[in-house]
């Protein structure tokens, strides 16, 4: 066997665990967006059989806001607390629609400004992947795309929150 077609067969195997590595850390990272995500996201979009109602922000204290819930849902029943993870779009005195999480103590904000507020993970993770997807794997325009679709979608849920 010649020195070059050796030459030629170790960049190939390179080139291809290049691609396989980056291409794995590029899906781990996505994956771990949605999966944080999700978490929140679930009670947002599948409201079907859950709580709705409006909370009013009463106090905040520790990374978590508290107030007396008001049902708007068929079924749910008012109650003295309800806490929600305090952010930069939650203050006291303001009243927000929420869905309350399974067991009915824990509320998250629903509407388009819960919907992107829980989305937000996976907009970091399509910024962050999409370094990897540019420069890792040497594809441009797709990281162009995830980074604008990341940039977008953090863009949005902060004018909407």
């Amino acid at each position: 066997m010649s020195p070059a077609a050796r030459s030629s067969r170790g960049s190939s195997a390179l080139r291809f665990g290049r691609f396989a590595a980056m291409g794995t850390v590029a899906a781990l990272i996505l994956i771990a967006g949605v999966w944080a995500s999700w978490g929140t996201a679930q009670h947002v979009m599948l409201t079907k059989g859950r709580e709705r109602g409006t909370v009013e922000v009463a106090r905040c204290e520790a990374g978590t806001c508290s107030g007396p819930y008001a049902p708007l849902s068929r079924g749910s029943q008012p109650r003295a607390e309800v806490r929600l993870e305090r952010s930069v779009a939650v203050r006291e005195g303001r009243t927000y629609t929420v869905v309350l999480k399974p067991g009915g103590v824990e509320g998250v904000r629903s509407g388009p400004a819960g919907v992107l507020y829980a989305w937000v993970p996976l907009g970091g993770a399509l910024l962050l992947a999409s370094v990897v997807v540019a420069g890792g794997l040497a594809r441009t325009r797709a990281g162009w795309v995830m980074a604008l679709s990341g940039a977008a979608l953090l863009t949005a849920a902060f004018l909407v929150v």
